[in-house]
């Protein structure tokens, strides 16, 4: 089986019927399809007793949230990739997923953009600390084979973050292959606790650097991440003229003396 499509939901029965119908309207039907809820009360049952023929496998029972929820999933999932559309969210055509995996790539994380204007794509000049260190590659485009989450599991003590420490866990420190497609993959529900709560985002966030980096390692990309993109971008190029070095240090002097700083 080439993939596990896993959908975690809690009390959102209209945004799990849309996913629901989001998955079962698939071009591409090599995929098995798992729905872990975490014991609804909204009628998301009913909605999932309504497809179940269209359902490998669900569940309702209280669980710790939606990572719990998550690796719960994944150790039901027995296809080749894993990717998790959770309650709300949707595949952006009917033949996404065909047009996925008719890509000729074996990655390990194969990655795709979203609809929504207002994320970033992370990915398509390839992936460095930076760029994660920064941003985050959006989870419900990715492909992720089982076998590199089973190795990282979800971190369950945190409520947001999780699959960004996973994707430097897996990404940076495990090395594993990656692969970037412009495809539009998914259709993205903007109510979610991550795009609501940046205060418990950034504090997450940095706990999660402390965790996995020493302070000196750190120290760097916070003074590369103050660096406009731009600048970065110039940096290899200027670095080759010390002539064009000198005369640009001087000039940043002089400006950040008119200004005061």
């Amino acid at each position: 089986m080439k993939l596990s499509i896993i959908t975690v939901n809690y009390n959102d029965a209209e945004g799990l019927e849309r996913t629901i119908k989001s998955v079962i309207s698939q071009t591409f039907h090599d995929y098995e399809f798992i729905i872990i809820d975490g014991g609804s009360t909204d009628g998301s049952v009913d909605v999932i007793k309504k497809y179940e023929n269209h359902i490998d496998y669900w569940v309702s029972e209280k669980d710790g949230g939606i990572y719990p929820g998550m690796n719960k999933g994944l150790r039901q999932a027995k296809g080749e990739y894993l990717n998790f559309m959770n309650g709300g969210d949707s595949y952006h055509s009917e033949d996404v997923l065909e047009k996925i995996f008719a890509l000729e790539t074996d990655a390990d994380i194969i990655t795709g953009t979203h609809s929504e204007n207002g994320l970033r794509n992370v990915g398509k000049g390839g992936v460095t600390m930076l760029d994660l260190y920064k941003w985050a590659i959006d989870h419900q485009a990715s492909f992720i084979r089982r076998e590199v989450a089973l190795r990282h599991p979800y971190d369950e003590k945190y409520r947001i973050v999780s699959d960004w420490k996973f994707f430097i866990e897996a990404l940076i420190l495990d090395n594993c292959s990656f692969y970037y497609t412009d495809a539009i993959v998914v259709d993205v529900d903007m109510k979610g606790i991550s795009n609501s709560n940046f205060d418990l985002d950034k504090q997450e966030r940095e706990a999660v650097l402390k965790e996995l980096f020493p302070e000196r390692v750190l120290k760097d990309y916070q003074l590369l991440a103050s660096i406009h993109p731009e600048l970065l971008d110039v940096a290899p190029r200027i670095s080759k003229s010390q002539t064009i070095q000198n005369a640009i240090i001087k000039m940043a002097r002089q400006l950040l003396k008119i200004k005061g700083a």
